[in-house]
């Protein structure tokens, strides 16, 4: 009994294991297609979203819902795979209005460098953080879906207010949210509440897109050069 007990405990472990490896290959995979879309969104003309950037945003949010519910809905099978590139080449191109705002200032490639350099410290150091500790961080689950809904929701009441102030406070707070996303999501891969790895580097890729996104933000508020 004790020696299957033992069997059993480390073909789940290589199993966690073989999930977590298969995450962080088709997550190095995905930025193929983001990069490919930034440069496609970087030469698109996004004025309609100038023009009308509560349309336009809803319309964005649209879309991407839309491929993250083919994503989920094939998640079992190679379309699966299919659909998250897809996604990803989606989410790049969306990041076409802040990169061609950020390339508008004068040290505007410097930021988006230092925005790129420090998603992956971010990410590199918590990961580390979660697979070497193993620690289960599933507590965090409900605490972080609350401040999910909150900072939706204070996102699109700024829609309308566009106060300065509070579109900081939430890219600051966005970047410490999808952090500890980082803990909780790779500690359900360590700890088996995950185990598809489709869904699994979804979740990572949007923790890493939305620091990416805020931290670009606040570097352009609060140290973008004009011309």
């Amino acid at each position: 009994m004790q020696f299957q007990t033992v069997t059993q405990t480390g073909a789940l472990a290589t199993e966690q294991n073989k999930v977590l490896r298969n995450t962080y290959m088709m997550l190095a995979l995905t930025m193929i297609p983001t990069v490919i879309g930034a440069f496609v969104g970087m030469s698109m003309n996004f004025s309609f979203m100038a023009e009308h950037p509560i349309m336009g945003a809803l319309l964005m949010f649209g879309a991407m819902m839309g491929m993250l519910f083919a994503v989920t809905a094939l998640r079992n099978s190679v379309w699966g795979v299919v659909a998250l590139l897809g996604f990803t080449l989606l989410a790049g191109i969306f990041l076409g209005p802040i990169l061609q705002v950020a390339l508008h200032l004068k040290n505007g490639a410097q930021l988006i460098g230092m925005a790129a350099g420090g998603t992956g410290i971010i990410f590199f150091s918590l990961a580390t953080i979660a697979t070497v500790t193993k620690k289960d961080f599933s507590f965090m689950g409900k605490f972080l879906f609350i401040g999910l809904i909150l900072l939706i929701v204070a996102s699109l009441a700024n829609m309308f207010f566009a106060i300065p102030v509070l579109s900081l406070t939430i890219s600051a707070i966005a970047v410490l949210i999808f952090s500890a996303y980082i803990l909780y999501d790779i500690s359900q891969i360590v700890n088996g509440g995950e185990t598809n790895y489709v869904m699994a580097t979804l979740g990572l890729y949007l923790d890493i897109y939305n620091i990416f996104i805020n931290l670009l933000s606040l570097l352009m508020a609060l140290s973008g050069e004009r011309d």
